[in-house]
């Protein structure tokens, strides 16, 4: 009789939450203010939305299963070769095929703990073992522990630059050191998911793409953050042409839709709204570190757009709290932070929204006894 393998078994699956709207029919509420998955609070990149729109009388096509012309504009945007790049279903497809492509039982990945919560699962879903890297403290990640965590039967290793959910981040300086006793035999997954927000915030962060023939190093990047398309699932890995070749081995045929291709490419060119996301995401930011300041919170300084906050408080409790007073928020007692909560930094209508809201829940747990 046919079930479902044990190693599947045990993955953890992750659980999404409901529909803004779904929320608003339960609870009663309006406006419902979503700040749990890092979007881009300004909405889509102009340009790419305009390009769908322009090209939605193609729908009954089927999409170019190259990808040619978003590979090609991104090659021209990262200084590359189009055999350099992987299209793929967000930046999760692209681990999820290196894990199939380099993972295996007998073999293990090398990754820290609080770190993105895809890699646990492309992992044991290869059915290789894992070792996990202690952090440092609770929010930063160790490089000198990753290197020693490796050994002969570590094929591939994942590092979040910055790391999410913490957004913290390791300099350039410090990534080189770092690859000087990488070796040469082993795949380095450098997740750059957040790399634009880190530039950004002026912080000195490696160009990992610059670094992909000095050893085995693939770069992912997505379109989902600062680009604002997270809807279409849109995401790219940059590495050697023998890596981008194996993981085309694997991937499904027109594995990218003509809607994620064209916004991607006009995306690109869309450098008003870049840079018009990365100052929004700095005068948010500092706001909101003043009004923790004044709260008395203590909060992770970020180089992403959002922030890790520890309110002293059980998580699931502020997290219901703020879901009832229509402020949605990332809880984060699963990652092990009891006390934390992750917020995306918002416009600043919805920062402001937020913190009169979070005042009122801390107020309101304080009064009934509860934590500090």
């Amino acid at each position: 009789m046919f079930e479902l393998s044990k190693q599947i078994k045990k993955v953890h699956v992750y659980e999404p939450g409901k529909p803004i709207e779904e929320l608003e029919k339960e609870l009663g509420i309006k406006n419902i203010i979503k700040l749990a998955s890092n979007e881009n609070p300004l909405g889509p990149s102009p340009k790419g939305v305009q390009a769908i729109i322009g090209d939605l009388k193609n729908l009954h096509r089927y999409p170019d299963g190259n990808s040619y012309y978003l590979k090609n504009t991104l090659a021209k945007h990262l200084n590359v070769k189009p055999e350099n790049i992987f299209v793929g279903l967000g930046s999760n497809e692209a681990l999820d095929i290196i894990a199939r492509a380099y993972l295996r039982p007998g073999v293990n990945a090398v990754y820290s703990e609080k770190s993105f919560a895809v890699y646990p699962i492309v992992v044991q879903l290869a059915g290789a073992e894992h070792k996990v890297v202690k952090a440092k403290d609770d929010y930063y990640m160790d490089l000198k522990a990753h290197l020693d965590a490796i050994d002969d039967k570590t094929t591939v290793v994942f590092l979040a630059n910055p790391n999410n959910p913490t957004g913290t981040a390791f300099s350039k300086k410090e990534f080189e050191e770092f690859l000087k006793e990488f070796p040469d035999d082993v795949l380095l997954v450098l997740d750059e998911a957040y790399y634009e927000y880190a530039i950004g915030a002026g912080f000195d962060i490696e160009n990992g793409i610059e670094y992909i023939y000095d050893k085995n190093i693939l770069v992912t990047r997505t379109f989902s953050k600062i680009y604002g398309l997270a809807g279409l699932r849109l995401g790219y890995a940059v590495a050697k042409e023998e890596i981008i070749a194996d993981m085309n081995r694997i991937r499904q045929p027109f594995n990218v839709t003509r809607p994620a291709q064209v916004a991607g490419v006009a995306a690109i060119e869309d450098k008003m709204f870049i840079k018009q996301s990365q100052v929004v995401n700095e005068e948010g930011k500092k706001y909101l570190y003043k009004e923790f300041e004044k709260l008395g919170l203590e909060y992770v300084p970020t180089y992403t757009n959002f922030i890790l906050i520890d309110t002293g408080l059980p998580t699931r409790k502020v997290f219901e709290k703020l879901i009832h007073k229509g402020i949605i928020v990332r809880a984060m007692d699963g990652y092990g932070f009891p006390t934390c909560i992750r917020i995306t930094i918002g416009t600043m209508k919805e920062n402001i929204t937020f913190i009169d809201k979070l005042t009122e829940v801390i107020e309101e747990l304080r009064e009934k006894g509860i934590g500090g």
